[in-house]
Formats: structure tokens, C-alpha cells, sequence
């Protein structure tokens, strides 16, 4: 185990390239797409479209990881099963974030907005683009319940796979779907110098339109 010490002595040392209000847009989801994209053509960022999304849920905080799968005006679309942890939590409290750690960047992004329910045929037509292995996965897995072990799941996955021919379309489950996250705040982190980092936050007011504020580090 690492010392108090080793840990306190980590460091890194960030750049001069920053973020200046004169060349940023008016719109966060442009600079956000543009970043998205610089990210997934960086060969160390992993996972570009990966995302932090914390809930609470009766007073108690839960982050995991899920995937951005698209990006709109509406805001931020993810999938999963409803049944899941996150979804419940989202149910009873629909204020959530979202967090992009693009740190071989220097940069990361935290949202916060409100999630709720895409449509039924946004469910279905993105569910038809997943490879087969992960429909089935779908239908396989009681996402957050307790399994007696991996065997268990293997069980349920061959079930499911042979209930389909291989050309067959396979249907979406109807506990799984998308939500929508529709941002209030979109906070900006790009790491310099003596740890003077930029932090620029797009804040939406009562007449919907986007507000730029610099934060102190």
C-alpha cells in the first residue's frame, strides 16, 4: 500500500493551452461536441464517450460509469435497463450529473441536469444498431439484482441466444430504454500552469438561454 507521502508527493504538471471567453461559443454543446471529438481521436483516451453519472437516491449518492450514445439539443442519451439501480434512483429523484474524464487531456466536463425517459421508438430504433451479443446481454441480465454466480448469467445468455434464429431480429426487452439528461450547467476544466486552471461554466437562465461565467480554480 502507498504511503501518505507517496500519494501526497503525486503530481502532475499541467500546460499553457487554456480556454479564452472571446473564442468560445454561445452554445456549450458546440464546444462540448468539439472536445468529444478531439477526444476520441486521441489514441490514450479511452472509452472517449464515457461519462461519470452520479444519482441520489433516499439521501444516498451513487456514481458508475455509462456511455453517451447521443447528443442533442434535448441533451445527453444513455441506455439501460429501468429495472438497474441508476434508473430506480432516477425515478425517485431525476437530478443527476454527469462527469467526462478526459484526463490524458487535461481536461474533464461535469453536467448537471435532469434525466428523464426518451421515447419508446428512440429505445427500439437505437437497441436494433447493438450488436446481437449485447441484445441478448440485454435480455440476459437483471441489471443490479444478486446473482448466485457468473455461471448463472452464462445459463441465461444461451437461453436467450437460442431462443432466436441467427437472422432474427430480436425484439427490445420492455424494461429497457434510454434517458435523456436536459443540462442546466455545463462546467468546462482545462488544466494549467501553478494549478491556475481554467474553469468556464455555461449556466442556463429563467428564458433558456446559455449564460458563461469563469470560476476560480
Amino acid at each position: 500500500m502507498s504511503s501518505r507521502e507517496d500519494i501526497a508527493a503525486m503530481r502532475r504538471h499541467y500546460g499553457e493551452v487554456g480556454l479564452v471567453e472571446a473564442n468560445l461559443p454561445a452554445n456549450p454543446l458546440e464546444l462540448f461536441n468539439s472536445w468529444l471529438k478531439e477526444a476520441a481521436s486521441n489514441e490514450i483516451v479511452v472509452e472517449a464517450n464515457a461519462m461519470v453519472l452520479s444519482t441520489v437516491s433516499a439521501d444516498v449518492p451513487s456514481s458508475r460509469t455509462v456511455l453517451l450514445k447521443d447528443l442533442t439539443e434535448k441533451g445527453f442519451t444513455f441506455f439501460t435497463n429501468y429495472g438497474s439501480n441508476k434508473a430506480k434512483s432516477i425515478l425517485e429523484n431525476n437530478n443527476v450529473s454527469l462527469l467526462f474524464p478526459w484526463y490524458p487531456m487535461e481536461r474533464q466536463v461535469i453536467v448537471i441536469g435532469s434525466a428523464t425517459k426518451v421515447s419508446r421508438s428512440e429505445s427500439e430504433s437505437y437497441f436494433a444498431t447493438r450488436p446481437r451479443g449485447s441484445q441478448i446481454g440485454a435480455w440476459a441480465s437483471e441489471q443490479s439484482s444478486v446473482l448466485s454466480s457468473r455461471g448463472e448469467l452464462e445459463e441465461k445468455f444461451k437461453e436467450f441466444e437460442n431462443k432466436w434464429d441467427e437472422n432474427e431480429q430480436i425484439p427490445t426487452p420492455p424494461n429497457w430504454g434510454g434517458f435523456v439528461i436536459s443540462p442546466t450547467s455545463i462546467e468546462f476544466w482545462q488544466g494549467r500552469y501553478s494549478r491556475l486552471h481554467d474553469r468556464i461554466r455555461y449556466v442556463r437562465d429563467k428564458n433558456n438561454n446559455w449564460q458563461l461565467m469563469r470560476l476560480n480554480p
